[in-house]
């Protein structure tokens, strides 16, 4: 189902788009890995000393986003040795968030304490991001989606090397439109989490948190949907653009709050102050919303 022209049928004028839909996502993809590599680069400086394993992600990020570059280099001429390629990379994302998240869940947890206080929200809200490190996951499990050919369309059916096919529960439109959602709901939990932190004195810090969990139900629902009516795909692709406005704007009051009185730029307080990149996570959800749409098919 062509999602972007059933709610916008101007879209029909327009013959094609410079890249596919798959092309978008793994570019997307390659994006995400180097912010990913950056924004933990970052986070990991506070602390002024990065250990041997913090260092893992933030090599790892950068080194994905050109590998994933390269694979889409090689597809122009060899769309199979690219795609495995880019599985590789992607696999080993997943792996890295998985790793990521036991780093940060263990340090969340006092093994030394009586039994039922190991763990509390306290301890949630102020050990590192346990969600964070899953980013890495969702842009995986995207890219993995997107490397691979569905043949029929939206059949669910992706076509693997040698004549094999892996036969999905869902198409690949509606299999995106899930891992959207889900990326929302994560990002919605670290930025509660993070936000947690001030007791939510700023009722600014409530915006979010609604755009996030409304952005959540949408992108689930309008997945649950076999059919949609061009309402419901208004509707998402409206709440996308909302994200986005959310992110970027989210993006901008920190950079402001990281000023001083004077407006000068001080690098530690960049460090150590509001996360300007955190906010930006809601426009990056909203714009793979927005490229789930895109008609599905291959050049």
């Amino acid at each position: 189902m062509d999602y972007l022209s059933t709610a916008f049928p101007a879209i029909r004028l327009i013959r094609r788009l410079p890249l596919t839909r798959d092309q978008l996502m793994l570019l997307m993809a390659a994006v995400n890995e180097v912010f990913l590599g950056v924004d933990i680069y970052l986070a990991h400086s506070i602390s002024g000393t990065i250990t041997a394993r913090e260092w893992i992600p933030i090599i790892f990020g950068p080194s994905a986003g050109v590998l994933l570059l390269l694979a889409g280099l090689i597809s122009l001429r060899r769309r199979t040795a690219a795609s495995i390629l880019a599985t590789v990379v992607l696999l080993s994302s997943m792996g890295v968030g998985f790793l990521g998240a036991y780093f940060h869940l263990v340090r969340a947890i006092l093994p030394t304490a009586p039994l039922g206080e190991r763990v509390s929200v306290a301890l949630l809200v102020w050990a590192p991001p346990i969600l964070g490190p899953l980013t890495f996951t969702l842009v995986g499990l995207l890219g993995i989606s997107a490397a691979w050919i569905e043949d029929p369309l939206d059949s669910g059916v992706l076509r693997l090397p040698g004549n094999l096919r892996l036969d999905l529960p869902y198409s690949k439109t509606r299999a995106f439109l899930f891992m959207v959602g889900l990326g929302t709901m994560a990002t919605l939990v670290s930025s509660v989490l993070d936000h947690a932190r001030t007791g939510f004195e700023n009722p600014w810090l409530w915006v979010p948190t609604a755009a996030g969990t409304f952005g959540s139900i949408v992108a689930v629902g309008l997945g649950a949907i076999e059919r949609p009516r061009r309402a419901d795909i208004l509707v998402f692709a409206g709440t996308m653009a909302l994200l986005m406005l959310v992110g970027v704007t989210g993006a901008v009051l920190h950079i402001l709050r990281n000023l001083t009185a004077e407006g000068a730029i001080v690098g530690e307080r960049f460090l150590r102050g509001a996360p300007f990149l955190a906010p930006l996570l809601f426009a990056n959800m909203g714009a793979l919303g927005l490229i789930a749409l895109v008609k599905p098919g291959e050049r």
